[in-house]
């Protein structure tokens, strides 16, 4: 590897390196102790321990060269190589293209500036083919260098980053290098002659977290297959432990989980991963969770200043974050003011004039915002301008759907981004949304249900109404201070007034707002419609499970009792069912959109639909219900940390998954009364998933009194159902009608009643710390953990099911479906757009999640056939694959391919036979030329015959043959189906069956005995099909051998066949070609014993399953990127 050319004084060279060539002008060096016999002395143990804790560019590699002028004390690197053939090719290189120039130079001076112009130029051309984009581009060549050099992983592995730590083995720390790639995480080191390297890959990590203890103050702690890591003395500890979530994520989302892959272009090609790329993309993605935008927003800018609160007539201090079409702040303390400006509202951008690098935007509602003390202030106004410019002129990106969506939406809403207009593109797409609603208004409800089935009766106040009318006022007080609408001002007095309760009128308004759900529909005027269009009339799973459920979300409601609500329901879940086809439907999406169709008209409750499944509550609603066990995975973890008396008597935490899995997915919907349930789902929309963490915090620790007393599971449950029961919302202005709590008076009840405001209120002041950043986080970690868990599950199920049917135990199994599913990801890590990741589908049944093609059963079988030894083992593989694909998808299950490797080592004579019978017929061609009645009838007749044989010939060994004779003829009546079934062999197939025999043999300690025996077995078959056949000429119909039950063909196939010859006079006489069945082929081997005895010779599975696994290792990881050999391709096309 050539390298930026670094002077390097000649004594402290001389000392650590020994020279190899030279010449006037270059110096070829080997490293001391490299390449030596006993490692160097102590000497290269030394030199190799310094060249494992330190990181220069004269202790990589264990050769270099060096640029030398005569009569100079100063020497250049600049070349290193990890080999010999390597630091030639350089050294070559430079003989035959640069010595000859350089006499042409006056001036040593002269002769060193070309040298390392010429040096610099390689590099350069190099680095347009290099992967490291790194801030130091040359140590990260160097780096890369060393990894390769290590561990020897193929070209394709992109080194993202590395680190100098320590590697905890025991209580001795080893002091390395940790190398982070796309696929593994990698550890090495050397010192003083002990090497250590650890391979660990992503996808195989179930834990990964910072721990400390009394030893390690800081550490991150990496669990793999059952095996704890610990690291630590990092530089930067939260950047190290942050970049390997999101490789770890990246893994698992790739390989495991196909239903949240985004199929982001980034993620998608391994080879673009960047170690800022994956930085920016975890700092986008807490941006769009924090202020609730679109997922395809990204964070392009962030920059600290201050924002003036006119209100409060100050300046507060924190970061303005900038993306493609917001500008968001949010104050040093995220609680204390935050605002959301959306480019589409911008009027103007100006900056002030004075020093105080101010910058004013204008929005509509004659309300502006200064933003003082900006650094880089030319050049933000700048691109700000350039942004506004591009949003007015209506080349704004549009609102993206998922990938599913139906091709037809498109123009919808494309065709909203592409439009231009003199007038602003709010005034546009104002028009465009009023037109569309009035096109659907036929059809979709333009008012909340709570408008039309409860309206407000101001001549009826009560007490109720009157405090409901004293929010509204606090509310009005609000807008007029901190603005209304999508940029309005969020302090603490907006939370305070949200824990409160919403006002009903307000409710759709507010929730469209903080769920930033108001973006959404802004930028797609008329999508909503066009979607109840596309989907009416649809029918598929989803729409058939929506049709039954619509009649059980919120019954007891008067607006769910008519057509208005139940229609409203049906457009809402079917449209969305429409739109993200990867989701669908799925239960509890119900009961929270029958809630958000009561406060928000129907557009609005879609939008706020899309809003909590795409969002708010990703990967909730798919088939695996991943993101609600994430959730309740760090639900746990906060119980842990907050309420560890209430751990310490649950000596079972999964109960806490398996009560609170309905509070998480109808967000306590389905166990609170609407009134208190309503309050709830207030507060989700302002705080997001904070505000359910912290109710269900709140809610424990309000009965940890009773749940302490408690015995057991079923007695807590009871106890938190009386609770539930008895929450109630006395400030709630709904008829007592509606309200479900009020079905039991006060009186009644002997619990104490507890309001919902108080209770929110309380797990506010107790629980409100909880940060944003530690939950996002919490989540990431857990995420690996919840994925292995249901990885984990389904190899439990595959394994309880495929047991059933194989003689393999259960350990042998186990580690069989693990080689399976690593050769799996073998061939998936290094492949872009892997058709083996598309057909992996989590939703699948078990058996059928993971499925490997032909190639990969090819290396499988290798590694783990005993048969493997075959001189056309490639053949006999590519037979086996063919047999075992029954509906041919070009892709087998575990089932197929442990039955297959069952029968290899467990199967009995006859299923081994049967099994090699079949690899060389042709699959799928089931020839049945008997009927059932005859074809047994044949069977029972040879093996009268085959008996009658081996009592005429004495055995030649001690096996007892009568004893395979009546298993195999217990076998026929069992599977009477599978051997009537079986096609003739005929001759070309006879011919490559006895070749197969032949290969099996060699290098068996009998083989001698057993060619002999194939010998024998073979003249006995051709004998017999001779004989059959002069017993089924027409010369010979009449000499009465009926009886014999050699015959290769029934009598209708001998007349026809001699029929056509007579018919076509014209045609050569040719050999007539001969045929055996099964049964003829099997009698025949069973009447040599050392046939029988290799068949029957017991093979253990175990070293061959631990042979598998070492190979998998990363030393012959190349050997399974070898493309499939050409004969075995063609093979494959016919």
């Amino acid at each position: 590897m050539w390298l930026k050319p670094e002077e390097v004084l000649l004594k402290n060279a001389l000392k650590l390196w020994l020279m190899e060539r030279s010449n006037d002008y270059f110096v070829l060096q080997r490293r001391r102790g490299y390449g030596e016999e006993g490692g160097g002395g102590l000497t290269g143990l030394l030199v190799g321990t310094l060249d494992s804790v330190l990181d220069s560019t004269a202790k990589v590699a264990p050769f270099r060269i060096l640029h030398q002028t005569p009569d100079s004390q100063v020497y250049w690197s600049i070349a290193c190589g990890a080999n010999r053939e390597e630091i030639t090719k350089h050294w070559d290189w430079l003989e035959e293209n640069i010595m000859k120039t350089l006499s042409v130079f006056d001036s040593n001076e002269d002769i060193t500036n070309f040298v390392q112009g010429k040096i610099r130029g390689l590099i350069a051309e190099e680095g347009k083919h290099s992967f490291a984009k790194e801030d130091d581009p040359e140590k990260f060549r160097e780096a890369l260098l060393k990894f390769e050099k290590c561990f020897g992983l193929p070209e394709q592995e992109k080194l993202v980053t590395y680190y100098s730590c320590s590697y905890w083995k025991g209580r001795v720390p080893c002091q390395g290098w940790l190398y982070l790639s796309t696929n593994f995480l990698s550890f090495y080191s050397f010192l003083l002659g002990s090497e250590i390297k650890l391979v660990i890959s992503w996808d195989a990590v179930s834990k990964l977290e910072k721990a400390s203890n009394v030893i390690l103050t800081e550490s991150i702690h990496v669990c793999s297959q059952g095996e704890n890591h610990y690291f630590s003395m990092f530089l930067h500890i939260n950047q190290t432990y942050l970049l390997m979530e999101q490789l770890a994520n990246y893994a698992i989302k790739r390989l495991f989980d196909k239903e949240t892959f985004d199929n982001d272009p980034i993620l998608d090609d391994p080879l673009q991963i960047t170690k800022r790329g994956l930085e920016n993309r975890a700092h986008s993605e807490q941006f769009i969770a924090f202020y609730r935008l679109p997922k395809e927003e990204t964070l392009e800018e962030v920059h600290e200043c201050f924002l003036w609160v006119p209100f409060s007539h100050f300046n507060t201090y924190g970061k303005m974050c900038i993306s493609e079409n917001y500008i968001c702040f949010a104050s040093q303390d995220g609680n204390l003011c935050s605002v959301i400006i959306p480019l589409r509202e911008v009027l103007a951008i100006d900056k002030t004039n004075d020093s105080s690098k101010s910058v004013v935007i204008s929005i509509k509602g004659k309300t502006a915002f200064r933003f003082t003390e900006v650094n880089d202030l030319e050049q933000l106004v700048t691109k700000l301008r350039l942004s506004l410019k591009k949003i007015q002129c209506g080349h704004s990106q549009a609102f993206k759907t998922p990938d599913a969506i139906d091709q037809s939406l498109s123009p919808v809403h494309f065709s909203v981004a592409i439009s231009s207009d003199s007038s602003g593109p709010s005034d546009n797409l104002e028009e465009q949304s009023m037109t569309c609603q009035k096109e659907c208004s036929k059809t979709v409800n333009t008012e909340a249900l709570m408008r039309v089935f409860h309206p407000q009766n101001l001549e009826t106040l009560n007490s109720k109404m009157l405090k409901e009318k004293m929010k509204e006022q606090s509310w009005n007080i609000l807008f007029a201070e901190c603005g209304r609408g999508v940029s309005m001002f969020r302090t603490k007095k907006t939370r305070d007034l949200v824990v409160r309760g919403i006002p009903e009128t307000l409710r759709g308004e507010l929730w469209m707002l903080f769920s930033g759900a108001v973006n959404d529909m802004a930028t797609n005027p008329g999508y909503y419609a066009e979607v109840v269009e596309q989907s009416l009339g649809t029918s598929n799973l989803a729409t058939e499970e929506i049709e039954r459920d619509l009649r059980r979300s919120l019954p007891e409601h008067p607006a769910f009792q008519s057509d208005t609500g139940i229609s409203a329901l049906r457009r809402v879940l079917t449209a969305y069912a429409y739109r993200n086809p990867k989701i669908g439907y799925c239960q509890a999406m119900n009961i929270l959109t029958s809630v958000l169709l009561l406060y928000a008209k129907e557009e609005e409750a879609f939008w706020l639909l899309v809003a909590v499944c795409e969002r708010m509550l990703p990967d909730y609603f798919n088939r695996r219900i991943i993101g609600a066990l994430v959730d309740q995975a760090v639900f746990e973890e906060l119980i842990r940390d907050h309420l560890p008396q209430l751990t310490e008597h649950m000596a079972d935490m999964t109960f806490f998954s398996s009560v609170s899995l309905s509070w998480f997915l109808t967000l306590f919907i389905s166990v609170l009364p609407i009134e208190s349930a309503v309050n709830v789902v207030d507060c989700f929309f302002y705080d997001g998933i904070k505000a359910i963490l912290q109710l269900g915090l709140a809610i424990l620790d309000y009965n940890l009194d009773k749940l302490l007393t408690c015995k057991d599971d079923a007695e807590a449950v009871t106890a938190l159902n009386r609770f539930f029961d008895n929450v109630t919302n006395k400030d709630s202005p709904l008829p007592s009608s509606v309200q479900q709590g009020s079905n039991m008076s006060d009186e009644k009840s002997s619990h104490i009643r507890v309001d919902i405001t108080d209770l929110i209120r309380e797990s506010n002041e107790k629980y409100g710390n909880i940060r944003y950043e530690d939950i996002y986080s919490m989540r990431c970690r857990n995420r690996l953990y919840v994925i292995q868990t249901l990885e984990e599950t389904t190899k439990q199920n595959v394994l309880r099911v495929v047991s059933q049917d194989v003689k393999l135990s259960l350990h042998e199994l186990d580690e069989l479906y693990v080689i399976f599913k690593k050769e799996l990801f073998l061939s998936c890590y290094w492949c872009l757009n892997c058709p083996v990741l598309k057909y992996h589908d989590p939703s699948l049944p078990y058996l059928e999640q993971y499925q490997i093609d032909c190639q990969q059963f090819r290396v499988l079988y290798h590694f783990l056939s005993p048969w493997a030894h075959s001189a056309n083992r490639d053949s006999l593989a590519l037979w086996t694959f063919r047999l075992l694909d029954e509906n041919s998808d070009c892709l087998i299950n575990f089932k197929e391919f442990s039955s297959v490797i069952d029968i290899m080592y467990n199967g009995s004579f006859t299923e081994k036979l049967k099994l090699l019978f079949k690899l060389h017929i042709p699959p799928g061609k089931l020839l049945s030329t008997l009927n059932s009645n005859d074809r047994r009838s044949d069977q029972l007749k040879l093996v009268s015959e085959s008996r009658k044989t081996i009592i005429d010939n004495p055995c030649k060994g001690k096996v007892d043959i009568q004893t395979y004779l009546n298993q195999w003829q217990e076998e026929l009546f069992k599977k009477e189906e599978n051997i009537k079934n079986l096609p003739r062999m005929n001759q070309s197939q006879f011919i490559q069956f006895s070749k197969t025999l032949y290969n099996l043999f060699h290098g068996d300690p009998e083989e001698e005995s057993l060619y002999q025996a194939i010998a024998v077995v073979t003249s006995l078959l051709l004998k017999m099909e001779e004989v059959g056949r002069k017993l089924h000429s027409p010369m010979s119909s009449a000499k009465g051998f009926s009886g014999t039950v050699c015959a290769s063909r029934g009598p209708s196939e001998g007349t026809t066949e001699n029929h056509l010859r007579e018919k076509d006079p014209s045609s050569p006489k040719q050999e007539p070609q001969w045929s055996f069945a099964f049964e003829q082929i099997l009698a025949s081997l069973l009447n040599e014993p050392a046939l029988v005895k290799f068949f029957e010779k017991p093979v253990d599975v175990k070293p061959r399953l631990e042979n598998a696994k070492t190979s998998q290792e990363w030393s012959i990881i190349k050997t399974s990127l070898i493309k499939i050999p050409e004969a075995i391709r063609k093979l494959l096309d016919l």
